[in-house]
């Protein structure tokens, strides 16, 4: 991927590639130092259903790196209920942790669903729920299991519940997806023979922005994922670009060249009340909010390179606040607003790092060589993004401390631009 010196169409024009439909596949790449073992017994009669819900359990678990999964096979009699738990078994395989529960079919068709997590060494429940759901929402189900498993054993949110989405192509076809975070369950939101990029999520998790290029130059449209319902939310004179949405959804910042040069602007969420935000000399361009709304972050050429500047959201002079390197760009803060990750170039390669606000220490996270796009899990634990790797596009995930690693890929050809979904309140 070659990076030109009018790099404002890195933000808005950059060509993907991928097979359409295909279940991203997951590897994992570095794991945590420190990993939790934990025990999880096949659910009772599970295997009379098309998925195994513990096994999708455990898959989310190991993909986060901070689990071990314990080897539950020769325990005898396999513990579905508290009362059933022997834990010198699972003491002796040093587990500290287990997972139990079980299915059972009702009359309507539905099916109920327990689980009960238990703290091995203290002997004790941690916790324990029920669901009645419909054989459809197994995998949905298992990742909310996988979700109360992470924050109890960890004290954050999990995110395997949340969604992402990400620009494929296939030939001259290029489509829209958003898939689980575990990449199954890929639906394509808007398909073109021409180029789709910058998706951005909806604080609500409802709606996608994004720019398409069917019109033969860059529209932003917002699309309601439920309805696929959607607008040309910004089609001005000349390049529209870099979508980003308040934290309450209201306003979207965009960047125009309606005027002549690359800037900022400020638009509602249905189109109207446009205003100016930034007047300078330069490009600027990747606006993101910081989650309480007061702030944005963004990328501008104003001082002579390519650096992330801050200015508050009600408007004024921007800051600098990148100083190590000659290329800094593709801001985003943290959901807590205590940091932001973004792009930066060393040498010849360009890789993920993230900046303290408090410190102004940068971390570089990753070691693959061509990054861009990288986009915060709603906890802020891990940071997805699209490199390439043999020539191929592929996304990864890396933690917010560089240990746990993370590759998403498909069969053939490649895929690029994924945004990270928020947190559900439903969920």
């Amino acid at each position: 991927m070659k990076r030109n010196i009018k790099w404002l169409l890195m933000a808005c024009v950059m060509v993907l590639a991928a097979p359409v439909h295909a279940a991203l596949t997951i590897e994992i790449t570095g794991g945590a130092g420190n990993q939790i073992p934990v025990a999880i017994v096949p659910f009772a009669a599970e295997n009379t259903q098309a998925q195994s819900i513990s096994g999708i359990v455990a898959a989310d678990l190991t993909r986060s790196g901070l689990f071990r999964m314990v080897d539950t096979a020769g325990v005898q009699p396999q513990p579905h209920d508290p009362a059933e738990v022997r834990y010198p078994d699972w003491k002796s395989r040093n587990a500290e942790a287990l997972v139990i529960g079980g299915m059972t079919p009702r009359p309507d068709g539905k099916i109920d669903v327990r689980f009960r997590l238990m703290d091995v060494v203290k002997q004790s429940q941690l916790a324990g729920f029920s669901y009645t759901i419909a054989p459809a929402q197994l995998r949905a189900t298992a990742h909310k299991i996988a979700d109360v498993i992470y924050e109890k054993l960890t004290g954050d949110v999990g995110v395997f519940s949340t969604q992402i989405a990400y620009i494929v192509k296939e030939g001259k076809r290029f489509e829209l997806q958003v898939a689980d975070a575990d990449g199954y369950g890929a639906q394509t939101v808007m398909a073109s023979q021409e180029p789709i990029l910058s998706p951005a999520w909806s604080p609500d998790g409802e709606k996608l922005a994004y720019v398409s290029f069917e019109k033969k130059k860059p529209i932003i449209y917002v699309q309601a994922l439920k309805t696929g319902a959607r607008q040309a939310l910004a089609s001005f004179k000349g390049s529209n670009s870099a979508p980003a949405w308040s934290p309450d959804g209201r306003k979207l910042a965009i960047v125009l060249t309606r005027d002549g040069r690359s800037q900022l602007y400020l638009i509602n969420a249905d189109g109207g009340n446009l205003q100016r935000w930034s007047d300078s000399a330069g490009i600027d361009t990747e606006p993101d909010f910081s989650p309480d709304g007061k702030w944005i972050i963004f990328t501008s050429d104003r001082g002579g390179s390519p650096q992330i500047y801050r200015m508050p959201a009600v408007g004024g002079a921007g800051q600098r606040i990148t100083f190590e390197g000659s290329y800094n760009v593709s801001p985003q803060f943290s959901p807590d607003g205590k940091s932001f990750v973004f792009i930066q170039r060393n040498g010849v390669q360009f890789h993920v790092a993230v900046q303290d606000f408090a410190t102004g220490q940068v971390q570089v996270l990753t070691d693959t060589p061509q990054d861009e796009a990288p986009s915060y899990a709603p906890n802020g634990k891990m940071v997805i993004y699209a490199t390439e790797i043999n020539r191929r596009g592929v996304l990864a995930a890396v933690s917010s401390d560089g240990r746990v690693k993370q590759r998403l890929s498909v069969q053939a050809g490649d895929v690029r631009e994924p945004a990270w979904g928020p947190l559900l309140k439903n969920q």
